[in-house]
């Protein structure tokens, strides 16, 4: 069942994975190397540290380590059937351009869709940046409740990664951007949930601007190398009801650690780090954290720095990161952490030039800041909601007060 669960989804006829798990005969064939995966945690692909920070997330694909032990006694017993009748059922697999989120939301209550553009099947960095009207966009403002981005088709592949904000149309036929951003999908995230009580606004009577990335041929074992006709990039958004309640925004933020520098620069052969640090004038709530890097970025970590008692908290750490598996770790409600005014986020990440990074396709090359795949960025998306003293006091007092009631409970 674990197979089917986490597996299946993704090794399938038209999945992204290189090989099919759907029946017995499939998993049985791969058992070896469905073992080796496994154990070493490279599947499922959810690369987030197991023993450091928070571990309380939404839509974490990690197997717990009683499901690796039964993989490995089931593999190291030859793979055996076992019995026929207590077989779980087929999974019920859904199309694979069908919207992940829907399970949880249903469908999509807007659709944008990029306009198609032709990728070809090798070549330098392309990038698209169509302004399209939303299909089913109301008249009014509205609180969003999830997106997801998803490239069609054999698009996955090809999409380094797709940006999205929102403009408005001016009297002389130009647009503006309202200042909101909608979402980021980078190659293989599964998309955004906005915390209920709070909200992302989507404006009233907008548009949206895509600014794509793509590279030709793709990256990773289910690179295309063929070319992609009509490639269309869809952003499906989810929305509260007209007349949902909230008391505080919430956004999207991109924190660059080389803002107005941009002094990054790998020399062939050698490992790099970079460290960055914001603050805010008002408390906060981190509601998600994703690192964004290419292909020598290796590992990153998010601490958040008190200066009131000096102490610096580990929040999060991806040690084994990879660029064809973003994530946007969501932190669950009752512990995304709670950051008083004046508190430093302290975000590292450490890049890896040398031949022993598997995703690194020349060592020998001087690696610099910039835009293309074969380049280097640093930086975190970060959810964040903003909130006032008020708010923040009372969150954390509701937190006080729900953990002693679980110690209570767990004494009795």
């Amino acid at each position: 069942s674990n197979i089917k669960e986490y597996c299946t989804v993704c090794h399938r006829a038209g999945g992204i994975a290189p090989m099919d798990l759907v029946t017995y005969e499939d998993v049985r064939m791969y058992a070896p190397l469905i073992k080796i995966k496994v154990v070493n945690r490279i599947m499922p692909p959810y690369y987030y540290d197991n023993d450091v920070g928070i571990q309380e997330l939404q839509h974490d694909w990690r197997l717990s380590q009683e499901d690796i032990n039964t993989v490995v006694a089931w593999v190291d017993q030859g793979a055996p059937l076992g019995n026929p009748d207590d077989m779980p059922p087929p999974a019920e697999l859904r199309d694979t351009d069908d919207w992940s989120l829907s399970a949880d939301f249903g469908p999509p209550d807007i659709l944008a869709p990029s306009t198609p553009i032709d990728v070809p099947a090798a070549g330098l960095d392309l990038w698209h940046r169509p302004i399209v009207k939303m299909l089913g966009v109301p008249d009014g403002e509205r609180c969003i409740k999830a997106l997801q981005v998803k490239p069609r088709g054999d698009a996955v592949t090809v999409v380094h990664h797709a940006n999205s904000t929102f403009q408005r149309l001016q009297d002389d036929g130009s647009f503006q951007g309202t200042g909101d951003r909608a979402t980021e999908y980078a190659m293989g995230k599964l998309g955004e949930i906005i915390p209920e009580g709070v909200c992302r606004v989507i404006p009233a009577n907008s548009y949206i601007r895509w600014d794509i990335h793509m590279y030709p041929g793709g990256l990773g074992a289910t690179a295309v190398n063929d070319v992609i006709e009509g490639n269309i990039v869809e952003l499906g958004i989810w929305l509260h009801p007209a007349d949902y309640e909230y008391e505080y925004k919430q956004d999207l933020v991109s924190y660059n650690f080389m803002e107005g520098q941009r002094e990054l620069l790998l020399p062939p052969n050698t490992g790099f780090m970079t460290h960055g640090m914001r603050s805010f004038d008002h408390p906060v709530r981190l509601d998600s954290f994703q690192p964004h890097g290419h292909l020598r970025l290796r590992s990153a970590s998010l601490e958040i720095f008190y200066p009131e008692t000096g102490r610096t908290e580990i929040i999060s750490m991806v040690s084994n990161w990879s660029a064809t598996w973003h994530q946007s770790h969501i932190y669950e409600d009752d512990v995304a952490p709670l950051v008083p005014a004046g508190a430093v986020l302290i975000m590292k990440q450490w890049f890896d030039n040398t031949d022993g990074n598997p995703n690194n396709p020349d060592p020998d090359q001087w690696v610099d800041y910039g835009n293309r795949t074969a380049d280097e960025m640093s930086h975190f998306w970060l959810g964040v909601t903003h909130l006032d003293e008020e708010g923040y006091e009372r969150l954390v007092e509701e937190r006080k007060i729900k953990e002693d009631g679980e110690r209570i409970s767990a004494r009795d």
